[in-house]
């Protein structure tokens, strides 16, 4: 072949590769038991002397037995070679750079003859000098370093208890220096992470001639480099998914060519730099993941019920692949089918602290995303206490720091309060249900925590979920060198490690994922998710943060700020007059703006705008000073006696005037929701449940409804609101949107009028879509009345009606 008297074909390659493998196993024996493995290789010399004498090559045999534990193929006495049907096609493998790789030292660490030969002058050298250098003397290097840290923050300690010590500036520089030492041992452990896909292409290949696919492998950022230590932990866990890819990701070509896609599959490892982490995404544009076939196995399982997976989202579903045990492969082979697979592969990941998570799309293809960190020896982490002992918790897992009050009670001056839902303390942040686990009760250090008492909450990220854990006091970020657990420990999940303090402690550094495993929130827990999903339904009684604002004879005013899209401040000369209104350009278009009093301000250089968007609609609210953000309960005590106002409310300890923003939309926009102006009437408080996705809409209705006297639950699907209806809740009326994505709203009221509580329910259809056809199917399918968005004084009057009457179906 490199006298290129023979053509190279995938068959000779098949061959090559086979000799490749027997040349391995007879060195491999050779070097344990000093003779060569029983058998001989007579075939195989067979086929290669045909082959070089240009006869055609014949399929090498399946060598590869590949397994979730063992990425490399294992090599198979010589056997008697079957002819099959047709050659399995040539993989692909795509690489952005060319690059070698040895097997024993790393290309930038790779050794080289010292240069003998003096430089020319002004010459620079034609490639750098290196030296070889074993791996033991490079980890006792990194173990002396650890303890110079050590050693280094110990010193540290003792002067901040000194002040005017003459030994402060020489420790600061001692510091220094010891960082700059501590960062160039580490670059020494560091290697591309080409050097864990070297193998790769080989595995991609025998996969496709054992599955009779064509796979095209991608490998970007092969350069981007992490600690040795880290690299050889993920190597099985980034064969495994490249595997599984290729098997289950993957069509045979007829699928391709079916589903209109091209005959060659591809993978993609991409590597890079995020924020002192590696992230790699692993990759496929196969068929995607099944969700029907997930939810089958799930309750084959007894990991969920039916009814459990029909209020889970698709990315619920999807992760249950992680759990133990669970496979979709209709066979067992060598390739898939155990069992044993993701749940390896996610636990692995964990135990360096990475995550992953994944994204899947039926018919366009899988990512997984893995984020480790770049190495596992010195780490950064935030010190807090709990039940009066000290914790260690790695900064790459922190998000934010929020500080609390316990017990139940309004918030002071603006701190979270911890209130417990069926006694499980969560956290209201940024309208989202926060789980929270108490570090202290989870550990049995102390008593359960005093009601009243001030709290730290550490957000961290698990997962694709986030986790509160309730601490007692924070201290501070130190530089900690890791020690591995000690053997008794071990059986708990909730400790990664240990280290020493600068002031001689040894303290206990936390696990996030293994504290969100032994309180059963987050990895594994999406049933659990579903049940608590109800209470994050949002209510016209719960707390409502308020924007509040001045505008039109300095009158305090207030809108939810949920509705509100951005606070802008432009300067005078960019309001322009556009058929005698004025408008503004923002973000590329001409945005209509509303004056409260009908007036503009010439004297101020700037004008304060509330900037409401929904879609590609938006219109900035023009007003004189924004006052404060403050979450209250939203109560209307008067109801509103001039368009463009709800009604007032308390708001701040201060009569506040609630802004009626739909009013103000439709100003700048007459069919903004093609409606007709609202007249505010009241009625005795019934509860009204509202279903609709759209997040601004509910906003929207909520507080509308709210002023004419209704109470208001809103949920953004069909699903959450029979999650309502299985926990037991009841109301008066339904309002539901018919266009949603997964249960519609027609199948909605079919569901209703089938069975339960809600069958005799008055149920109105709100939506765009006011048609007589439109109007007939809603009916049909158990919808007492239709009304179009946005008709705000047909829905008030319809509600009144079926509300003061017995409903008839």
């Amino acid at each position: 072949m490199r006298d290129r008297t023979l053509t190279v074909t995938p068959a000779i390659v098949s061959q090559i590769l086979e000799a490749i493998d027997r040349i391995k196993a007879i060195v491999a024996a050779l070097s344990e038991t000093g003779a060569e493995p029983a058998g001989d290789d007579l075939a195989l010399i067979a086929a290669l002397n045909a082959t070089a004498a240009g006869e055609k090559a014949a399929p090498a045999p399946d060598t590869a037995q590949e397994t979730a534990h063992a990425p490399e193929p294992t090599p198979q006495p010589a056997l008697e070679t079957v002819q099959p049907p047709a050659p399995a096609p040539e993989p692909i493998v795509t690489l952005p750079e060319p690059a070698e790789a040895p097997a024993a030292v790393p290309p930038s660490r790779a050794a080289a003859p010292p240069v003998s030969e003096p430089l020319p002058a002004g010459g620079a050298p034609a490639s750098g000098q290196t030296i070889r250098v074993t791996v033991d003397v490079l980890e006792d290097l990194m173990t002396l370093v650890s303890e110079l840290v050590l050693t280094r923050n110990q010193l540290l300690q003792l002067a901040r208890t000194q002040e005017n010590s003459p030994f402060t500036v020489p420790l600061q520089r001692l510091s220094h220096i010891t960082s700059d030492l501590q960062e160039g041992v580490m670059k020494t452990r560091m290697q591309p992470i080409g050097h864990a896909w070297n193998k790769l292409p080989r595995l991609v290949r025998d996969l496709s001639h054992d599955l009779g696919k064509k796979i095209e492998l991608t490998m970007l950022g092969a350069d981007t480099e992490l600690d040795r230590q880290v690299l050889e932990l993920i190597k099985d866990p980034l064969t495994h998914m490249v595997r599984n890819s290729g098997d289950h990701g993957l069509e045979t070509p007829a699928e391709r060519r079916a589903a209109g896609k091209p005959e060659t599959g591809t993978i993609v490892l991409n590597a890079f730099h995020e924020g002192g982490h590696i992230i790699l995404e692993i990759s496929d544009d196969g068929r995607g993941l099944a969700v029907d076939r997930i939810k089958a196995k799930a309750i084959a399982n007894g990991l969920a019920t039916e009814a459990e997976l029909a209020n889970m989202s698709e990315g619920q579903i999807q992760r249950f692949i992680f759990r133990p045990g669970f496979s979709t492969a209709a066979t067992i082979s060598s390739v898939s089918g155990r069992g044993v697979g993701m749940d390896v592969v996610k636990t692995n990941i964990e135990k360096i602290g990475g995550t992953i998570d994944l994204k899947s799309t039926v018919g366009q293809g899988t990512m997984f995303t893995v984020k480790i960190p770049l190495t596992l020896a010195i780490v950064s982490a935030l010190i807090v206490q709990a039940g009066g002992e000290r914790f260690a918790i790695p900064q790459i897992s922190v998000i934010e720091l929020v500080r609390a009050q316990r017990g139940s009670g309004n918030a002071v001056d603006g701190t979270s309060v911890i209130e417990r839902i069926n006694d499980t303390p969560v956290l209201r942040l940024r309208n989202r249900l926060l789980p929270l686990v108490s570090l202290t009760e989870l550990l049995a250090l102390g008593p359960k925590d005093d009601a009243g008492t001030a709290a730290h909450v550490v957000v961290a990220q698990v997962g694709q979920h986030m986790l509160g854990i309730i601490v007692d006091r924070v201290f501070d970020t130190e530089e900690i060198v890791v020690k591995p657990v000690a053997p008794i420990l071990r059986h708990v999940t909730m400790f990664s490690g240990n280290t020493i303090l600068g002031d001689g402690s040894v303290i206990m550094i936390l696990d996030p994922n293994g504290i969100a495993r032994g309180s059963g929130i987050g990895a594994g827990s999406e049933a659990r998710q579903v049940r608590t999903s109800a209470a994050e339904a949002v209510s016209s009684a719960d707390r409502t943060a308020m924007l509040l604002f001045r505008a039109g004879s300095a009158r305090r005013m207030g809108v939810p700020l949920s509705l509100v899209a951005r606070l802008e401040d432009i300067p005078r000369e960019k309001i322009e007059m556009s058929c005698g209104a004025p408008v503004t350009q923002y973000r590329g278009r001409l945005m209509p703006l509303i004056s409260m009093d009908g007036g503009l301000d010439q004297d101020s250089p700037n004008q304060p705008l509330l900037v409401f968007a929904d879609g590609e609609r938006s219109m900035g609210l023009m007003v004189d000073e924004i006052i404060d953000v403050i979450e209250e309960r939203l109560n209307i005590e008067l109801a509103g006696a001039r368009p463009g106002l709800l009604g007032t409310a308390v708001i701040g300890g201060q009569a506040t005037d609630v802004l009626d923003t739909g009013y103000w939309l439709m100003q700048a926009s007459e069919d903004w929701f093609r409606g007709v102006p609202r007249q505010n009437t009241h009625d005795s408080q019934r509860h009204v449940l509202l279903v609709d996705d759209s997040a601004f809409f509910r906003d929207l209705t909520v507080p509308m409804l709210g002023a004419s006297g209704f109470r208001v639950t809103a949920v953004s699907s069909s699903a959450e609101a029979l999650a309502l209806r299985e926990s037991g809740r009841m109301f008066d009326a339904i309002v539901s949107d018919i266009e949603m994505p997964g249960m519609d709203g027609l199948d909605f009221a079919r569901a209703i009028r089938a069975t339960g509580p809600w069958a005799s329910l008055p149920v109105i259809a709100l939506t765009a879509s006011t048609g007589a056809e439109a109007a007939r199917s809603g009916l049909a399918a158990g919808f007492t009345e239709y009304v179009g968005k946005f008709e705000r004084e047909a829905l008030v009057a319809c509600l009144r009606q079926h509300l003061s009457e017995p409903a008839t179906i």
